[in-house]
């Protein structure tokens, strides 16, 4: 959706029917909407949840208890937001200015917001949840009304990752695809909101595993590159046991140690195939992401893609073979 093609004294008020329609009823007002009002964002359903992208000017955003009466979706919105801050204040909660992080407000009251003038855009990704969905206490989940929500650390980073990709790769999945992702979302959302309100217990038990499944894929991405990265380093991180980490993949398509490896060749394909790095050698390349074994790479890879690295490489960048390294 964009508004860019209407005359410029138009834009502002398509907008503000716009997020009445999509997100809830309210007021959007602006010092420059006489000027301009530049704005585009998409929606993407996922079944039990949505997500919607925004990238819109500085406003100013009410909505009253008027507005409640006229419609209400009950659904909290949780906001990720970057580019220039976002306050909000709701039920006497005051975010103060929320940048970098998530913010969260309830439809079901009245709530105002400004998007302060800093001579950009703001860019939020706001999950919407139906109460009903969440399996969490609602006068809990009010607690944290309007307080900023870390999205650096933690299941509100993983939960962030998420959300601020599905837009630009959501639109590609099949449909039964889209509502997995959804239920995703919310086991996600679920379990990052209930760690703030100190109610992680409340959640069902597949919710907790699916949380824990996303921390564990976290924490495996972000230690490829350590060769001594195994199934019990893993499990010692998340004090569970060894067989606990193997019962917790045991639905997913592959075992630990399998996803370990395809991960690291996926890497390991990457750079090869990087005209950036066509200096570096495919040794190196290989220890990069914990191969320290050159004909063991060797041998996974072309398992895997068919081909041994060098010729890969001397396909993807049209350059003379090696003479050193794994064939």
């Amino acid at each position: 959706m964009s508004n860019e093609e209407l005359p410029p004294q138009e834009r502002l008020h398509f907008w503000a029917d716009m997020l009445s329609r999509e997100l809830a009823p309210l007021t959007v007002s602006s010092a420059n909407a006489d000027v301009d009002f530049p704005a585009r964002g998409c929606l993407l359903d996922l079944g039990p949840v949505r997500v919607a992208a925004f990238d819109s000017p500085p406003a100013h955003l009410k909505r009253t208890w008027a507005d409640v009466r006229q419609a209400d979706p009950a659904t909290y919105q949780l906001t990720f937001v970057s580019g220039t801050p976002l306050w909000i204040s709701q039920r006497r909660q005051d975010s103060g200015l929320v940048c970098g992080d998530m913010v969260l407000w309830n439809s079901s009251h009245p709530f105002e917001g400004e998007v302060p003038d800093r001579g950009r855009h703001i860019q939020s990704r706001i999950l919407q949840v139906p109460r009903e969905e969440l399996p969490l206490p609602p006068d809990k989940v009010d607690r944290i009304l309007a307080q900023p929500l870390s999205s650096r650390a933690g299941m509100g980073a993983i939960l962030t990752r998420f959300v601020t990709t599905l837009d630009a790769y959501g639109p590609d999945c099949e449909p039964h695809d889209l509502k997995r992702l959804g239920a995703m979302a919310l086991d996600l959302a679920g379990a990052c909101l209930a760690q703030y309100i100190g109610a992680y217990g409340d959640l069902p038990a597949e919710t907790r595993r699916q949380a824990l499944l996303a921390r564990v894929d976290t924490f495996i991405d972000h230690n490829l590159g350590d060769p001594e990265l195994s199934p019990a380093t893993i499990a010692g991180h998340h004090h569970i046991s060894v067989r606990s980490l193997h019962t917790l993949f045991r639905q997913q398509e592959e075992t630990v140690a399998a996803s370990i490896r395809r991960r690291r060749l996926e890497r390991c394909h990457a750079d090869l195939t990087d005209p950036r790095l066509e200096r570096r050698s495919i040794s190196a390349i290989a220890a990069r992401w914990g191969f320290l074994r050159p004909p063991e790479f060797s041998r996974a890879f072309r398992a895997r893609y068919g081909v041994p690295p060098r010729e890969l490489r001397q396909s993807a960048l049209g350059g003379a073979p090696e003479t050193e390294g794994p064939r």
